[in-house]
């Protein structure tokens, strides 16, 4: 049986102007574009339809910013280093373009890593809704958000958060109260079922997080397996390195939308 030459994979197709593999990347990336752009747009809705009170003024009122910021300066970082790892390449070394390459690919972990922090701490942070308010830091309130030390038939035992704008000694939690069934409407931790905030949120960094995770496969695959074809086909090499490149930095831009509108606005 003889071997069919697949043409243009990596001399510039006369129709697009580019390699057919970097062509099918860029279709693909359409179709990642419309569908962000749809869960944007979801955002958007959600927000302007949010009756009052039920959306957070800024979202770092329940996020916590400063891990979106370490994870930003990650993925920027990233970026940095998979250009580098494709530079090098084409420079004809392949050491230090597997060495950028494994760079990227701990640095991918690294942000799913403090994103796993961030999820946990949701998951294990509580807001209990009463029917008559009760007393935290000296306010009666029937919306008490902290974390559950304890949960029987009879009660719910919660240590309610610091109050907002205090810092240092004063920050710290609130001594915890208990607080009886016959008061609770609704207990709930801060995960997708909270509210139509939180529910976009994991949906739209959940997906992101997905696409990093496909995104390491395939950096890891080039990493141990995939060099191999440096060997016989350098220029192919370089070509899927740059396709890998161009779809991770579409998923570092995505993050960059994500911090300031999920975090910040």
């Amino acid at each position: 049986m003889s071997a069919v030459a697949i043409p243009h994979d990596m001399d510039a197709h006369p129709v697009t102007g580019m390699y057919n593999g970097k062509f099918g990347l860029w279709l693909f990336l359409a179709s990642e574009v419309m569908l962000f752009g749809a869960l944007f747009s979801s955002y958007v809705l959600l927000r302007v339809g949010a009756p009052e009170g039920t959306w957070p003024v800024r979202g770092d009122e329940i996020l916590n910013v400063w891990l979106a910021c370490v994870n930003t300066v990650v993925l920027i970082t990233s970026s940095v280093t998979m250009v580098l790892s494709w530079a090098q390449l084409k420079m004809n070394n392949l050491s230090k373009g597997l060495m950028y390459l494994t760079i990227t690919f701990l640095l991918a972990g690294t942000f799913l890593v403090i994103k796993y922090f961030e999820y946990k701490d949701k998951f294990h942070h509580h807001m209990i809704v009463t029917v008559e308010p009760v007393e935290v830091h000296g306010e009666g309130i029937t919306r008490v958000a902290g974390h559950i030390t304890e949960e029987t038939e009879e009660h719910v035992k919660i240590s309610p958060d610091a109050k907002k704008g205090e810092h240092g000694a004063a920050a710290a939690h609130a001594e915890a109260i208990t607080i009886p069934r016959s008061n609770i409407v609704r207990v709930t931790n801060f995960g997708p079922r909270h509210s139509n905030f939180l529910g976009i949120y994991f949906t739209l960094t959940g997906l992101h997080g997905l696409h990093i995770v496909g995104g390491m496969v395939v950096i890891l695959y080039f990493i141990v397996r995939g060099k191999s074809q440096w060997q016989w086909n350098s220029e192919k090499f370089i070509n899927r390195i740059e396709c890998t490149g161009l779809y991770w930095h579409f998923v570092d831009l995505v993050w960059i939308f994500l911090f300031p509108v999920l975090y910040l606005l």
